[in-house]
């Protein structure tokens, strides 16, 4: 017998929590109102950059595309795992690889499922009447990935990779979309890290979200493990430095301690203001509202009526979100001046990937960024650490004319030239059996 969404959804939650452990705090969101962070299906490996740190295999290139079907089958499998409204990054490789009509059917399929979705790429080939397309196809997020790894022709610097950077943002103006900025932040290009920051500052009227993602030893790349100079704590710093002022960190908890840090902030009049600074009122308003499960894909005026409707029961939550909304904006009043009253949302998120040799059981077992596999969610870095064993590994699936059909990742002649055999899966990826549950 069917469980009840609501049923089903309390299930995903305990589960979430039973992963989480002892990094369920009280501020933690995971558990309460996300079953996850996010989930990546990489709907093709290939990729038009050869990046100086790169999580894809030197095979990934001869990789053939997952059939569509099994990708809708993935897409299936993240919402009996983590429910609607789950952020879904759809990614590679580079997704714009993918034929584009297929992409758009990805995308479609998802936003049918009541997923959240990101469309994860370097930009190169995200045109703008694709991201048009994907938009109307309910394409929530564009998130383009842009930094000194990729070695693009005549930028050497962070700073002269903005005029690029900037013609994206325009790309994706007046679409609908959220545009988020990813940065591998590595020994080359960590000193000009305030100066990055700054930029996203001045754009945060377009940018709404930047996430700088740690230098890790993973993949094909040339590039080995980063020094000590770079860890969550000097990049904590050098966003402090950008803004002139020390953050509130880890008020606001997504996953385990040591992989993210996220800090929700305003913008106005060129300077930065955090959303959260008392983490008992944070811990507190997120324990009472949980239940509800409106996001951004519902609209801004269902997130209001929603909230206005559960603040109508708990009436002393107006006077607390009085006083703490009158106590920012006396903070912001000199800023709310020189910005004429405008204001903008920028979320700094940090992300703390493990080297390849280097798998924490604790962080892979509490991980808020999954993959999806034919075997069910991995652990992102569990999944960069041993790629082959999941994209080599043959599918058998149902094709479009209802027929069960055979996906061989490489042809035989590139397997024999390059003396793969396939072998079984050697981590231990999860089973399905959390979806078989809630069904």
């Amino acid at each position: 017998m069917a469980c009840s969404p609501a049923t089903t959804r309390q299930k995903q939650l305990a589960h979430t929590r039973e992963r989480m452990g002892e990094h369920f705090t009280p501020n933690q969101l995971l558990g309460r109102t996300h079953t996850i962070g996010c989930v990546a299906l990489e709907i093709t490996q290939k990729c038009n950059l050869d990046c100086t740190l790169c999580y894809l295999s030197e095979h990934s290139q001869a990789v053939r595309d997952i059939p569509i079907q099994e990708l809708y089958k993935r897409l299936d499998a993240i919402l009996a795992h983590y429910g609607p409204g789950t952020s879904v990054q759809i990614t590679g490789g580079d997704p714009t690889l993918r034929k584009h009509s297929e992409l758009i059917d990805i995308v479609a399929y998802a936003n049918k499922l009541g997923l959240h979705t990101a469309l994860f790429t370097n930009g190169i080939a995200a045109t703008r009447p694709l991201l048009t397309q994907l938009a109307k196809a309910g394409l929530n997020d564009v998130a383009f990935h842009v930094d000194t790894t990729q070695e693009r022709e005549g930028y050497e610097s962070e700073q002269s990779l903005n005029v690029i950077r900037e013609h994206y943002i325009k790309r994706a103006q007046g679409l609908g979309l959220m545009v988020i900025f990813n940065t591998t932040v590595h020994n080359g290009n960590f000193h000009e890290l305030p100066w990055l920051v700054s930029f996203f500052v001045e754009n945060a009227n377009t940018v709404s979200f930047a996430s700088f993602q740690l230098q890790a030893e993973t993949g094909r790349g040339e590039w080995g493990a980063r020094n000590d100079i770079v860890d969550p704590l000097t990049v904590k710093s050098s966003i402090e430095k950008a803004v002139s002022k020390t953050l509130p960190w880890e008020k606001v908890r997504i996953g385990h301690s040591d992989c993210h840090s996220y800090m929700p902030t305003l913008v106005t009049g060129g300077n930065v203001h955090a959303v959260v600074d008392d983490e008992t009122l944070f811990a507190q308003f997120i324990e009472d509202f949980k239940h509800i499960q409106t996001t951004r894909q519902h609209g801004k005026g269902r997130i209001v009526l929603d909230y206005t409707k559960a603040l109508a029961t708990k009436p002393k939550w107006v006077w607390r979100l009085t006083k703490a909304c009158a106590k920012k904006l006396y903070e912001m009043r000199n800023s709310l001046w020189q910005g004429k009253g405008k204001v903008h949302k920028l979320s700094f998120f940090i992300q703390n990937f493990m080297d390849a040799s280097a798998l924490q059981e604790d962080r892979v077992h509490a991980c808020s960024f999954m993959v999806m596999t034919a075997d069910g969610p991995v652990s992102m870095c569990q999944h960069n650490a041993h790629r082959d064993d999941y994209i080599l590994k043959p599918i058998t699936y149902t094709n479009k004319h209802g027929r069960v059909a055979q996906y061989e990742p490489l042809g035989e002649r590139y397997k024999q030239e390059n003396m793969i055999p396939f072998t079984e899966i050697s981590t231990n990826a999860p089973s399905n059996a959390l979806a078989n549950e809630l069904r």
